[in-house]
């Protein structure tokens, strides 16, 4: 029987790289225009591999950017983008279609639910407040409760805990095989890839979506809402990817 239902949090509820893309794209702009010293593509370039390397959620992450190309830090600057950002996160953020009315059924339907996030705990939470859905979760875990990000299992282990559900009796929705699913099937969990979450296109770097059925998941969705033909509360075993 499936009792929980958990969820990775960025591109899985959230569709967070399209606003990191168009949030870093807006500050890049407003920094450009106070005399940032390179071309816009290239610019984005440097900027996501400088999160590849110090983590997309880095706090100083801008003043280490305009050092880096600049040679110094411009404050002036650095606020130009830091507000050209922050006001695009507004436009941005914002969940996948259908979230909302998904959880309101999941919750009716007598199923716990929770998010195992790879974001630090303040952002994570705040993310959740600002869309309204953060009462809707019976289990947070980020990383701040842990310190391992997915794959590892502790995250995963931390939630069961909390849950007190076997593991073959919870869901867990994610965007990233390599993480959330393999993460997820270490521990005993049936999974689902999300597959309308996965990035191909990341700054400037583009990767191919997996072929359906290559994520290693137990199921594949193209659409949140079609997680429903899945989360019923009955016995996993009956459906089919």
């Amino acid at each position: 029987m499936i009792k929980a239902v958990l969820f990775d949090l960025d591109n899985t509820l959230i569709d967070f790289m399209t606003m990191k893309n168009e949030c870093c794209a807006a500050a890049i702009d407003a920094m450009r225009s106070e005399g940032l010293k390179i071309e816009r593509e290239e610019a984005i370039g440097i900027l996501f591999e400088m999160f590849d390397v110090h983590g997309i959620e880095h706090p100083e992450i801008f003043q280490m950017f305009i050092e880096k190309v600049n040679g110094k830090v411009d404050y002036k600057m650095l606020a130009e983008g830091v507000v050209a950002y922050r006001r695009a996160q507004g436009r941005y953020r914002k969940p996948y279609p259908d979230v909302v009315p998904v959880l309101e059924k999941l919750r009716t339907a007598g199923l716990k639910l929770g998010i195992v996030s790879d974001a630090p705990s303040q952002k994570a939470w705040i993310r959740l407040v600002e869309l309204g859905i953060q009462d809707y979760f019976d289990v947070v875990v980020t990383l701040g409760d842990t310190g391992e990000l997915k794959p590892s299992p502790l995250p995963f282990r931390k939630a069961l805990d909390m849950l007190k559900i076997q593991s073959n009796e919870i869901l867990f929705v994610g965007d990233k095989p390599e993480r959330d699913i393999a993460g997820a099937k270490s521990v005993g969990m049936k999974t689902v890839f999300a597959r309308y979450g996965f990035q191909t296109r990341v700054g400037n770097a583009t990767k191919p979506k997996p072929a359906k059925g290559e994520s290693g998941a137990d199921y594949e969705i193209e659409e949140f809402s079609d997680l429903l033909g899945l989360a019923e509360p009955v016995e996993v075993s009956q459906r089919e990817l």
